[in-house]
């Protein structure tokens, strides 16, 4: 038990442990030739960031060491070398077994800088600071630990590692389905509001915001414009013809520049005489039609609501696709997306925010006439409605968000887009100073988003247009991490450059539905149990590629076949392919690596099994007849070797036709590893290790070298499960990048690899990457990791395989002693 707590509290080390070291000033002769910004221990890496005037650094530990190409220009003053403009640079490597690391920089005469050090009494500090904390964790882990062992269930397993600090489990809010209960529109309304519109240059886009404000809003309305003394000589001639045409507008002409804030406060002054509701509009909102009586029916309804704004592209925590971050729309999408928004339940899913954001801001008249004016004190511009609304909250106002309206705003045409940020970081120091709870109040609204049900609806929407006719992926995924996460996130990426982004619909969290959308622009989501609920979300993706990746730890996995020929069900409009992707064996038995209830492999599976592993939610012919009538119905079934084609085949041999081998692209593969001569053999064990990946054989290995001659050593590169047994014999290294193979091969003096998975992969990146090394492989006779090594020639060396861990482990020390004591030799 000693020995499985320590080897946890590793593991929670590995993941949590954080020191870090000031930098220090790169110089060689009294000329600056960068600085090191920061010297980190996380976990079991050591990173180090900083820039340099060099297009290359390195980084040493002893006799170890990565080198980096230094990137984006940065710009800096001082007493320099001269040369390339700084750039910066981020290294990191697996901690090394000396404390003291340096630093040398391509181009310098080959000096080496001495980097601070991070001492081990340090580390030993940082450790037993840690150790209140895992116990904490372990304590409140047992209970899932509890509910594993009695049910097996493998959607418990990321849970149970997230609890015990080994993992961060995303947590998605909960959807509301209110949004669409009820009638969409607001009511019909006549109340006169008065339009304030400050205008500054902007000409190419004037024409069209006017027009729409004419054209689209369905309130009587008065609208004031103030020209302020644009420097562009067709603005102000343009607003005067325009506005001769119309009764209801009004002009304000600046005799000179007096910025947005005075502009704005001229046109409150006209509103406060006219009485009546007020939106704050800027230059560069294009307003959709119908919208002024949706932006300003909660201010009309309820006398506490000061100010209200709607989504846009580009509006702080009001933004779509995600929050505070600002995404071009192309023509047409704004006005699709409020079609959209305008079929959302009106006021259900409004929500109170800490601020209102200016670019559309409805106003309350009796609470403008109580804080009249806008603070000059912000200058140009960006800030004052934030010090508006704390002024009103103060006095007992409510700033709303409004669900069922979205405005496109361009954005920084009022000023230049240049010049925001440095406006928006000047006005953000201004705010701190007045209201210091107002960050931590707009990072716990952020944190909740109340708003988060339309948010991710007009995100769906936003996807759907922005892909045009290419159909959006939609991915039907797990939430356990592992490979399949890696292999998702990769797709992930292209579909963003490629298309602008894609849908995960997850399974196995919280909630039995958590539905993702993906964009450059970051990632929103929201869980629920309502599937009718994630269905109609989806709907304005008419197009859509469904992909089935894995569906492992849904907590009804019967009815996924079902859920996938839901979301391809033929609609009026839709088009819909569906893809089936053979991660693992999920669709074949609910033993998804196919080994039988004792952990052993025995072959194909036949349809009338009754071990328990393959029999857990029914007979497994009546499972494998769901997913039958979804694998006709895919467009194409994909496989990553053949021989996972040949395991599919034998139970659908109908699905040929349309069922692929694909392997995956191997990239960013390990330098290759020359062993050293007369070494004592080490067997690197690659890959972090669970039951499936062979910690019983492992387990065995250990015990077997521990006991006898000792004639080899054991190295594990990964983590063992929470549930392994303990390694005896076993040095553990822990969590690795791919790019640490190569130079931990060297630092263990690996002589050779074993791939210990004791099921049939579908596909095995870590065979891959330690064939990529050029060491001898070894790994089981089974599956697509038997299939490369074989194919790897003299290389590779397949084992027999066998049911019992203890023979399998005598078989596989055997084959390995033969192999590695002739190569030392």
């Amino acid at each position: 038990m000693l020995r499985r707590l320590h080897g946890l509290f590793k593991r929670y080390c590995a993941q949590n442990l954080e020191i870090r070291q000031t930098g220090c000033t790169l110089k060689i002769q009294g000329k600056t030739w960068g600085a090191v910004t920061g010297v980190s221990r996380l976990g079991n890496r050591l990173e180090v960031t900083g820039w340099a005037y060099a297009p290359a650094v390195e980084l040493h530990c002893g006799q170890e060491s990565v080198r980096a190409a230094t990137s984006v220009p940065k710009q800096h003053s001082g007493d320099h070398c001269g040369g390339p403009e700084a750039r910066v640079f981020n290294l990191d490597m697996p901690v090394g077994a000396v404390p003291e690391v340096q630093l040398s920089l391509e181009g310098s005469q080959s000096h080496v800088f001495d980097l601070p050090v991070i001492a081990p009494s340090a580390v030993t500090l940082a450790k037993a600071r840690l150790l209140p904390k895992f116990a904490w964790r372990l304590v409140t882990a047992v209970p899932l630990v509890g509910r594993w062992a009695y049910s097996r269930d493998p959607a418990l397993r990321p849970r149970i590692r997230a609890a015990l600090g080994f993992w961060t489990l995303p947590v998605a809010r909960p959807l509301q389905s209110a949004l669409f209960a009820g009638p969409a529109s607001s009511p019909e309304v006549q109340t006169t509001f008065t339009c304030i519109l400050p205008v500054y240059n902007a000409f190419d886009i004037l024409p069209e915001v006017l027009r729409r404000i004419a054209h689209h809003t369905d309130m009587p309305f008065h609208l004031v414009i103030i020209e302020d003394a644009s420097t562009d000589p067709d603005v102000r001639p343009y607003l005067r013809d325009w506005v001769s045409e119309h009764d209801n507008v009004q002009l304000i002409e600046n005799a000179e520049n007096l910025g947005f804030i005075h502009s704005v406060n001229r046109g409150f002054e006209v509103a406060l005489e006219r009485g009546g509701p007020v939106v704050l509009l800027n230059s560069d909102a294009f307003v959709p039609i119908g919208w002024a009586g949706r932006l300003l029916a909660p201010i009309l309804s309820n006398d506490a609501v000061a100010s209200t704004t709607p989504f846009s592209n580009d509006a702080e925590i009001f933004s779509v696709p995600a929050n505070c971050a600002r995404t071009l729309l192309r023509p047409g999408e704004g006005d699709a997306l409020d079609i959209v928004a305008k079929s959302f339940a009106g006021g259900a899913a409004d929500a109170p925010a800490p601020t209102g954001v200016g670019f559309c801001m409805g106003m309350s008249g009796a609470w403008l006439a109580q804080v009249p004016r806008f603070d000059p004190v912000f200058g140009l511009g960006y800030g004052e409605e934030v010090d508006w609304c704390q002024k009103t909250r103060a006095l007992g106002a409510r700033h709303v968000g409004v669900a069922n309206l979205f405005v496109e705003h361009r954005g920084g045409a009022s000023f230049g887009s240049a010049q925001k940020q440095r406006l928006v970081a000047q006005a953000a120091e201004q705010i701190t100073r007045r209201y210091p709870s107002y960050d931590i109040e707009v990072q716990d609204y952020l944190r909740a988003d109340p708003m988060l049900t339309p948010r991710l609806a007009l995100a769906l929407a936003w996807l759907a247009q922005r892909a045009g006719d290419v159909a959006v992926p939609v991915y039907l995924s797990h939430a356990m991490g592992g490979g399949v996460a890696q292999y998702l996130q990769m797709r992930l990426a292209q579909d963003i450059e490629v298309q602008g982004g894609a849908v995960v619909l997850r399974v196995g969290t919280d909630m039995r539905w958590r539905l993702e959308v993906h964009s450059a622009a970051g990632l929103v989501m929201g869980g629920t149990d309502d599937f009718a609920l994630v269905q109609r979300l989806l709907d304005p993706v008419r197009h859509r590629h469904v992909v089935y990746v894995c569906g492992v730890g849904d907590t009804h996995p019967t009815e996924l076949p079902m859920r996938l020929l839901d979301l391809t069900e033929a609609a009026a409009g839709r088009k819909a392919t569906l893809e089936i992707q053979m991660h693992d064996y999920y669709p074949l038995s609910p033993s998804f690596t196919l080994l039988d209830a004792d952990h052993a492999w025995r072959g194909g599976v036949p349809d009338d099994s009754t071990d328990p592993a393959h029999t857990a939610f029914g007979p497994l012919s009546r499972w494998r007849a769901g997913w039958a009538h979804v694998m006709e119905h895919a467009t194409r079934v994909v496989t990553f070797s053949r021989d996972s084609r040949t395991h599919v085949l034998a139970v659908w041999p109908q699905i040929g036709r349309h069922l692929e081998v694909i392997p995956h692209a191997l990239t960013n593969m390990p330098d290759p590893v020359v062993p050293r001569a007369g070494a004592r053999p080490v067997i690197g064990v690659l890959g972090n290790l669970n039951i499936q990946k062979g910690a019983l054989v492992v387990a065995a290995l250990g015990r077997a070298l521990q006991t006898g001659t000792r004639d080899l050593d054991l190295v594990l590169l990964g983590a063992p499960d929470p549930a392994c047994p303990p390694l005896p014999g076993v040095t553990v290294h822990g969590p690795y990048a791919r790019k640490d193979i190569a130079l931990l091969a060297h630092r263990y003096q690996i002589s050779g690899w074993l791939i210990a998975s004791i099921w049939p992969e579908t596909f095995s990146y870590t065979t891959h990457e330690a064939l990529a090394t050029g060491l001898p492989v070894f790994c089981f006779d089974l599956g697509a990791q038997a299939e490369a090594v074989k194919a790897a020639g003299a290389q590779g060396h397949v084992v027999p395989c066998h049911s019992d861990p203890q023979t399998q482990a005598r078989v596989l020390l055997a084959g390995l002693r033969k192999t590695l004591t002739a190569q030392t030799s």
